[in-house]
């Protein structure tokens, strides 16, 4: 027979086995609703994500609306035409314009003729397309285009200016270098 010195510590030994089992159990338990739990984080983030796809692509498509009104109404513009698209290069070739006789040739690369420790004399501007004489404006008159710059500016000078109109003008009239 057992004694009750080793029922004791059997029924202890017993006690601590089912702790034990109880405690295993208990943490299984835990582990699979911590699982669940991720899971329903994992889902809501992917919702979340889906939202914020859903509202950018909302809000992307009301200005997508937004810019067609726009287009339409305020400034005239039109979707492309299948007939306005070319179907290569050749077509695209075929739309430039062909230079006049006189034109000169393409630049090539730009430099300057140097003979004598001087320029060259000058050779006046053509239109690459016509071959016509291209004058300048400021080649037009007498003189430099710092003088009527200056001329000008002293005049919107002397009619913006509140102050000292009077003088402003007698100096202007006598000229500055009298």
């Amino acid at each position: 027979m057992i004694s009750s010195t080793q029922a004791r510590s059997l029924g202890w030994m017993a006690v601590l086995a089912v702790c034990f089992a109880l405690v295993v159990i208990l943490s299984f338990k835990v582990h699979a609703v911590k699982s669940q739990v991720l899971l329903a984080e994992r889902q809501v983030i992917a919702l979340q994500r889906e939202t914020l796809l859903l509202e950018t692509e909302f809000q992307t498509r009301a200005s997508q609306r937004q810019l067609a009104m726009w287009n339409t109404v305020e400034f005239g513009y039109a979707a492309p035409r299948a007939g306005q698209f070319l179907d290569g290069e050749r077509q695209l070739a075929s739309l430039g314009q062909r230079p006049g006789p006189n034109a000169p040739a393409p630049i090539r690369l730009a430099r300057a003729d140097i003979a004598d420790g001087s320029l060259a004399a000058e050779a006046p501007m053509r239109s690459p397309v016509s071959g016509a004489t291209v004058t300048l404006a400021s080649a037009v008159g007498e003189r430099g285009a710092g003088e009527v710059f200056s001329d000008a500016f002293g005049d919107f000078l002397i009619e913006a200016s509140p102050i000292r109109a009077a003088q402003a003008q007698t100096i202007s009239a006598k000229g500055v270098g009298e």
